[in-house]
């Protein structure tokens, strides 16, 4: 099982070419950078893991813009977009980023999609959470299109456009991995129905081992499996080894560039005890 570092970039922590650095100089294999463009003051939507929601929401950069800057000082670990709320970007100008990405970095760009559970931040985008579903795999269909075909174009009820050209195409062929995030059967069937794989969030071992169960009875085969956010348990490591989790990327707190990079040095030593154990 592969170990990466899952964060939210915001203004006041440790800047994105330092972490990149430190992350792949320490032998991470993943920087994971989740998404939310704002925060809406009217906010009534519950954090989905209880509690206040933290700060670190309200600042976060833009996911996009923050691995293509660590696309330009690192040469191998897997950027990746943990997860990118596609209910609430264009299609056609996400496919020219991500894909510039992908090219910038030699196609390491990993697409980490889901529909998001702030109901007035995505009505914000002109999104009606009654049918995010629905649009999310239409643009998810548009996307591939886009990357894969030339001229490309696509035909939804919420998507549509006619022939164009779009470039650039991305390094990895036929496109970079596309796993869709999500607790639900609706993710499960979305997962399958895309040839996708699954992203979760740290949720307990039984509800893991219960969608995983699902994607691989419905697909009839191994579903590739990602973590983002896991948390420094050696015991759910291991569980998540068990159920064929291929990587996990280890929650980085928010926080200047110093503790930032002690935290990094911990996250280290805990990896090669989980190893050597």
């Amino acid at each position: 099982m592969r170990f990466g570092i899952s964060t939210f970039v915001n203004d006041d922590s440790i800047d994105t070419v330092s972490l990149a650095r430190a992350i792949e100089e320490r032998g991470f294999e993943s920087l994971v950078i989740a998404e939310h463009t704002h925060i809406p003051a009217s906010r009534e939507s519950p954090y989905p893991l209880g509690g206040e929601l933290p700060s670190t929401y309200y600042r976060t950069l833009d996911p996009f813009v923050t691995l293509a800057a660590a696309a330009a000082v690192t040469s191998k670990i897997e950027l990746f977009t943990g997860i990118a709320l596609l209910i609430q970007r264009d299609p056609i100008i996400t496919a020219k980023e991500a894909a510039s990405i992908d090219l910038i970095s030699g196609g390491r760009f990993v697409f980490g999609v889901g529909a998001g559970w702030n109901l007035e931040e995505m009505r914000d985008h002109g999104t009606d959470p009654k049918t995010r579903g629905a649009l999310l795999d239409e643009r998810i269909e548009a996307i591939k299109a886009l990357w894969t075909d030339e001229p490309a174009e696509y035909h939804g009820k919420y998507v549509d456009f006619p022939p164009a050209y779009s470039r650039p195409k991305p390094v990895r062929k036929p496109h970079p991995p596309i796993f869709i995030g999500g607790n639900s059967d609706a993710t499960v069937k979305r997962v399958i129905r895309h040839g996708a794989g699954w992203i979760s969030n740290p949720i307990p071992v039984e509800q893991l081992t219960k969608r995983v169960g699902q994607l691989r009875a419905g697909a009839g085969h191994d579903v590739p499996l990602a973590m983002f956010g896991t948390p420094d348990d050696h015991d759910y490591w291991r569980a998540a080894e068990e159920l064929g989790f291929d990587q996990v990327a280890l929650l980085l707190p928010t926080r200047p560039r110093d503790e930032s990079l002690r935290v990094l040095d911990q996250h280290v030593a805990s990896v090669n005890r989980y190893r050597s154990g």
